[in-house]
């Protein structure tokens, strides 16, 4: 079934809409002329329609023999709704592809999202000072990918996510100017700032070619200038002042390659 033009219309008009609402806040509450104190939302997995606006892959795309799924697992008792990476890696070469000298890797990001009557949908997070994500890690490897507006559409910005407590939920917070820029895994040189006025897409990879399962789950991902009280109760960080505590934010790469994507 085909949605009709009024459909797509009442679609496309919606989302320009959304968009003229949030462009004026940003004007009346002159957020551009100071600090932002509250969250800015990337993605939150609270129900199954976000998975949706997700994709997912692996060297099986290529050939190889890793497997990736994304599934939604709604809140149960004290565990929250959240989106479930998981699946198994295998650095196995396909046959008859000789071309193919690299296997092992999974990951998935966000959809391009939808363009409104104001062009190109993208994520402004240039006030912000740290990428947040609320996850449970197995302490695998992972690294955080993100994708902006970039001359060259094949760049990622990469960051290792370090997790201080796999096998329970955690906040984890990563400064936007930290994120390494590569290319097909490559570091880039010379290496430049981020556009962050003009996000794309964010995700998360899994490089490090072990092979086996892995499993890593995720409530939500937002920008941010510091975390809430709320955030901190969630966390177990009542005791720490709302700013950065260095030892306490373990998001440090500048020795850490990120791996092929």
């Amino acid at each position: 079934m085909r949605p009709t033009p009024a459909l797509l219309a009442r679609s496309f008009f919606g989302r320009s809409l959304d968009e003229f609402k949030r462009l004026s806040r940003i004007a009346i509450n002159q957020e551009g002329l100071r600090t932002p104190t509250a969250a800015f939302p990337l993605i939150t997995f609270d129900d199954p329609s976000a998975i949706q606006d997700c994709k997912k892959f692996s060297d099986a795309d290529t050939g190889g023999f890793s497997k990736v799924q994304l599934d939604f697992v709604p809140a149960q008792g004290d565990q929250p709704g959240h989106a479930h990476f998981h699946g198994k890696i295998s650095t196995e070469l396909p046959r008859n592809r000789p071309e193919i000298q690299r296997t092992g890797y999974a990951a998935w990001r966000t959809l391009d999202r939808p363009p409104t009557v104001f062009g190109r949908s993208l994520w402004d997070i240039d006030p912000y000072t740290y990428l947040a994500l609320r996850i449970k890690s197995d302490g695998r490897k992972y690294f955080v990918n993100v994708q902006t507006e970039s001359i060259v559409p094949t760049d990622i910005h990469q960051h290792r996510l370090y997790a201080r407590r796999p096998g329970d939920w955690e906040t984890v917070l990563i400064k936007w100017h930290e994120f390494v820029r590569t290319n097909h895994g490559v570091v880039v040189e010379p290496q430049g700032e981020m556009l962050r006025q003009k996000v794309r897409t964010v995700g998360i990879g899994l490089t490090d070619r072990i092979p086996g399962d892995f499993s890593l789950r995720i409530k939500r991902m937002w920008a941010t200038n510091g975390l809430t009280e709320e955030d901190r109760r969630e966390d177990g960080r009542l005791d720490l002042p709302a700013g950065e505590k260095k030892e306490e934010i373990r998001s440090r790469s500048k020795g850490d390659t990120p791996a092929p994507l």
